[in-house]
């Protein structure tokens, strides 16, 4: 984002996606040829109008991304859904397809792991000798990033106030992991319990995942940017990795684009979801940011530590979370104890729409996710007591086609 948005003038979403084949569900390394198809050559990226591709740190992830700030997130799901029909198209030669949610079954990161070779392969090479990228912390995990712009400090500090207070409820909507290595692990976002953990050498990286009590840049510089690089630099000596993108928390900022990206959301099972998803906590941030029923001095006292309890309770058990807490209910004009559903369901009630930002119909996604479930619940309801093999590979398939018929996925 070059020019200077101010509040909720320009939106930044990316959509990661895995690349199986059609029949196994077995990931195939070959981002860098589907790219090269349409590029020409082996690149990073590719613009195409409105939308961009590009890679990730592993060969078989693939991004979509607005090319740079969409001023409303109205039809941009179908401008994404478009790209997806388009690079599956492309895949057909390989008999391959794209594959949502925001983790592989049964995907084997100690052996199938294979790094991008291209640009900017020293990142990604001094990632792997640092962590040693061979985990589905790393090599697992596809997510939806919201970019959201900030005009000057004053914006920064109650767009980040807000974002905190979202994060830890995150999960109760957008869960969408229930299994890795063929098995449950017990976590409806199993992503996110591996992504807290992939960076623990050197812990200021990830923190809490919620970000801390900052507010200004300056403070944000002083007290996490300039950590993690003094953390970072006796194993990274060609200063490779000192950037802000560096900082692995659930939001991190962005001052060289004025923004504060979200990294928490799972990818779900289609681009409707996903755009329904990045609106809902829109509009509820802007209503956050508006002082709509705490003001924002009192949005800055929660402690990430008051909030991660909450935030580890969701990744674990996503809608069906107690949530007890009276201070953080009152975020959200919520008085009793209630499940994370509930209380999602409140917010959705409540909500006021802007359609200047997404238009009521696209809001539709979110009534079938909390009458139904997570997708990850939904995906638990599919595969019952049957971890088979087949069963899990014929479930995942029900993904593939939601995600190219654009249809939710229902058990």
């Amino acid at each position: 984002m070059n020019k200077r948005l101010g509040l909720f003038e320009g939106f930044g979403v990316e959509l990661e996606y895995m690349v199986v084949d059609k029949d196994s569900l077995k990931v195939q390394p070959i981002v860098d040829e589907v790219i090269k198809e349409v590029a020409g050559e082996y690149v990073s990226d590719y613009e195409d109008e409105e939308i961009a591709w590009s890679n990730e740190i592993v060969l078989h992830v693939i991004e979509l991304k607005t090319n740079g700030p969409s001023n409303s997130l109205v039809d941009l799901d179908k401008k994404f859904h478009q790209h997806v029909k388009k690079i599956n198209k492309i895949l057909e030669k390989y008999n391959s397809e794209l594959l949502p949610s925001g983790a592989h079954p049964f995907y084997d990161p100690n052996t199938e792991t294979k790094l991008w070779t291209h640009e900017n392969n020293p990142v990604y090479e001094s990632y792997n000798r640092i962590f040693d990228c061979r985990g589905h912390g790393w090599s697992n995990l596809q997510s939806t990033h919201i970019n959201l712009p900030f005009a000057n400090d004053d914006e920064f500090g109650k767009l980040h106030a807000a974002i905190r207070l979202l994060i830890p409820i995150i999960p109760a909507i957008a869960a969408s992991t229930p299994i890795l290595d063929g098995a449950y692990t017990g976590y409806l976002d199993s992503r996110l319990e591996v992504y807290r953990k992939n960076q623990i050498k050197i812990p200021s990286i990830t923190g809490k995942v919620i970000p801390e009590q900052v507010f200004t840049k300056n403070d944000y510089e002083n007290i996490i940017l300039n950590r993690i690089y003094k953390d970072i630099a006796p194993f990274d000596n060609e200063n490779i990795l000192k950037y802000e993108w560096l900082n692995s928390r659930g939001a991190i900022a962005r001052f060289d684009r004025n923004t504060i990206e979200i990294r928490v959301v799972d990818i779900q099972e289609n681009t409707k979801a996903d755009l329904a998803l990045v609106g809902l906590f829109s509009l509820l941030l802007k209503e956050l940011i508006e002082e709509k029923y705490i003001s924002f001095e009192i949005q800055k006292d929660f402690h990430e530590n008051e909030l991660s309890e909450i935030f580890l309770s969701t990744i674990k058990d996503a809608e069906n979370t107690i949530i007890d807490s009276k201070k953080y209910l009152k975020v959200f004009g919520a008085r009793n104890k209630c499940t994370a559903n509930e209380l999602w369901q409140h917010i959705f009630e409540n909500i006021v729409f802007d359609s200047s930002i997404i238009s009521d119909e696209e809001l539709e996604p979110i009534k079938t996710i909390l009458h139904n479930g997570t997708l990850a619940t939904r995906i638990k309801k599919s595969l019952g007591n049957d971890l088979s093999h087949n069963n899990i590979v014929e479930v995942y398939k029900q993904l593939s086609y939601s995600l190219i018929s654009n249809e939710m996925f229902e058990p």
